[in-house]
């Protein structure tokens, strides 16, 4: 995926989760925040930030905050991103081999899936997270307890009994990474809920990706480490 008129900027402040204060080149404007998640460990003070200008005139805010620096490292935290590029990734990946149909957002059960395939005589749902937090190589999801995330798990395996193919992916919004692992830290739940997930035939994978300050595309597999309690 591509992004238009993109400019760098430097990480001022966020006063709540929706807008950042951030300095365009020595004037500092309110620009909107694409990721309603924590980030703290991503945006400080003078951090080096990439936005997107908005072509819309009547927007409160000129600019959309889409990626950050931590050092040399550039992290896309649009969370937006991981379903578009996802669903460009699956139309040629062999996981999905004679995809004949994929939509997005699709409703099972009490939970809206972020996408349904058909590929041969498969029936394939696939729910996808946006991965941005990083320490040493090492990522891992979620940055906050996700109860959300653990109801979409107990509903992949039980789908996976109905039938249906089910997948978890998540998409690390970043190319560089040892492997991914669930935060079990944070939410145990989540990691419990994602062991049982995998040893039910419930498919568990990450995908990196190509990170530029106007693109973002998904490259390779990475290992997945599912840790017992």
């Amino acid at each position: 995926m591509k992004y238009e008129n993109t400019t760098q900027g430097i990480f001022i402040s966020r006063p709540n989760r929706f807008i950042a204060n951030i300095d365009i080149g020595g004037e500092v404007k309110v620009c909107h925040v694409k990721n309603t998640g924590r980030c703290r460990e991503l945006l400080i003070p003078g951090a080096r930030v990439i936005l997107e200008r908005s072509t819309n005139a009547d927007r409160h805010t000129e600019y959309d905050l889409i990626a950050v620096y931590k050092g040399d490292l550039l992290i896309n935290i649009d969370s937006q991103a991981p379903n578009k590029v996802f669903g460009e990734w699956a139309k040629y990946s062999a996981l999905f081999k004679n995809a004949s149909f994929i939509k997005p957002e699709y409703t099972y059960g009490s939970s809206r899936f972020d996408f349904y395939i058909e590929a041969d005589t498969k029936r394939i749902l696939a729910e996808i997270k946006g991965v941005t937090l990083e320490n040493d190589g090492v990522l891992r999801f979620p940055d906050a307890p996700t109860e959300r995330g653990v109801k979409h798990i107990k509903e992949l395996i039980k789908a996976k009994t109905e039938g249906f193919d089910a997948y978890l992916f998540f998409v690390i919004q970043m190319r560089e990474c040892k492997y991914f692992a669930p935060n079990r830290a944070t939410h145990p739940e989540f990691a419990d809920a994602l062991l049982e997930a995998k040893n039910k035939g419930v498919g568990v994978f990450a995908l990196n990706c190509e990170v530029t300050e106007d693109s973002l595309e998904i490259r390779d597999f990475v290992p997945v480490v599912l840790d017992s309690p």
